[in-house]
């Protein structure tokens, strides 16, 4: 492969991971635009949250562990407070400490 393939290629590839990205951000974007959507912390798995995950963490998919009092996911409105954990816990409008 030529050198001006290679890096066509690498655009290519680098612009179809930064569309991957802002479709994501989108999708983020547009659930918090929706009133019928909250925000739930406590519930998400390690990774999966979709934003805020304590100090020293960046956004979506930074929590550490599982249930993390400060990581949140988003929700269909009056839903997250019956939500339950394994362990029991349920889920909360606020952070948890």
């Amino acid at each position: 492969m030529n050198h001006t393939r290679l890096v066509l290629l690498g655009s290519l590839t680098a612009m179809l991971a930064g569309l991957g990205g802002a479709t994501l951000a989108a999708e983020k974007n547009q659930k918090a635009a929706d009133p019928n959507m909250e925000k739930c912390y406590g519930i998400a798995l390690a990774g999966k949250n979709d934003c805020k995950a304590g100090p020293g963490t960046t956004c979506a998919g930074t929590a550490k562990k599982d249930y993390q009092g400060d990581a949140w996911k988003f929700v269909p409105k009056g839903s997250c407070v019956s939500m339950k954990t394994p362990d029991g816990k349920g889920g909360s409008l606020m952070e948890k400490k």
